[in-house]
């Protein structure tokens, strides 16, 4: 009996953890799968589908992202997230010549830190601990001139004091790239899968996410542009707050909100819009920032201006290394800051 209500406040507390993203997390199992990867794409708002460059940890975000460019590049990131809780990524990529194929390797962990058991009565009895790893395979394939297709599969393995569960997930992408005008249209459809083995036996469901991105450089200013939509398997993600007050006129009528307005807030939650300004011959300095309305909507407070949805960051060369720094603000609380530190194995080593 005690180990359930253990397991049900631990359960509780990372609901409120995933609610850090939306509030449309907490239903299903794995939901760190949907934490940014990298510094750079916290400082975009979250998510970043329409883009292939040499980050590899684009990859963990869309598959047909992986492009040659990546090849023998290695990535560390990791992220200070709210109470102590951690969560990051390892990353490495490998062009496959013989079957013209691009592949990636990544390892993504979270750790929510350790817990006090305690009785009914306040009294701890030790510690526990909770963490969660995914170990991501992917590759991908240009199939056509502009188009490229890609996968990853990912094994995902949860525990929860002494409660476990294991999981196979995959992810699909395509992408469509214009690289005379910079254009990048994907589509993409995330964390596929199911439980194969269960905490308490009962299977939940998997963050499943459909998005559609674009990206687009300016050709006559270094800037790129990029639009997501998120969500899209869900029609409405608007949050019915519980303790929202409904509003009256003078004569204590209730005031019903308008569906227009509604409407259009529904739609702009499904959305992500961000920039990436990329300066210097080589593109050494990076500027970045990201708006998230869904983020914004959950999170905010209606009596306290924040900067919650809002987002940014930078990323800077120096030599053969890559340093990247994002902020993600959540909360009036607080924000997350992510750093990530990035390579070409094949260029370092020629350096020594």
């Amino acid at each position: 009996m005690m180990k359930k209500i253990k397991f049900i406040l631990l359960i509780s507390f990372l609901y409120c953890i995933s609610n850090v993203n939306s509030q449309i997390g907490g239903q299903n199992a794995y939901d760190f799968l949907n934490l940014p990867s990298s510094a750079r794409i916290t400082a975009l708002g979250g998510h970043l589908p329409s883009v292939m460059d040499e980050d590899v940890t684009l990859a963990i975000s869309n598959p047909a992202s992986l492009n040659d460019k990546m090849h023998n590049s290695v990535s560390f990131s990791h992220n200070f997230h709210f109470a102590d809780i951690q969560n990051g990524y390892v990353a490495y990529g490998r062009n496959l010549k013989k079957w013209n194929i691009n592949t990636h390797f990544g390892i993504q962990y979270m750790n929510y830190g350790d817990f006090k058991y305690a009785d009914i009565l306040g009294n701890q009895q030790g510690t526990f601990s909770a963490k969660e790893t995914a170990f991501i395979i992917g590759a991908s394939k240009k199939i056509a001139d502009r188009i490229t297709v890609g996968a990853n599969l990912k094994g995902v393995f949860s525990n929860l004091e002494s409660y476990s569960s294991t999981g196979i997930l995959m992810d699909l992408g395509l992408n469509y790239a214009k690289d005379s005008s910079g254009l990048i249209l994907s589509f993409l459809v995330k964390n596929v899968g199911a439980e194969l083995t269960t905490y308490t036996g009962e299977r939940f469901g998997t963050p499943l996410d459909v998005q559609i991105g674009i990206s687009k450089r300016l050709k006559y200013l270094p800037f790129r542009l990029s639009i997501i939509a998120h969500q899209l398997h869900r029609g409405n993600i608007r949050y019915d707050d519980p303790d929202n007050q409904a509003q009256t006129d003078i004569f204590g009528n209730i005031v019903e909100e308008k569906k227009l307005n509604n409407t259009i807030d529904n739609i702009f939650r499904h959305i992500i819009i961000n920039g990436e300004f990329l300066l210097g011959k080589n593109e050494n300095l990076r500027l970045r920032a990201g708006y998230n309305h869904l983020r914004r909507k959950e999170l905010s407070l209606s009596t306290f201006r924040s900067l919650a949805g809002f987002s940014l960051g930078f990323g800077l060369k120096i030599n053969v290394f890559k340093l990247d720094y994002g902020v993600g603000y959540h909360h009036v609380a607080g924000a997350t800051n992510h750093i990530t530190i990035s390579t070409n194995m094949g260029k370092f080593f020629k350096k020594i």
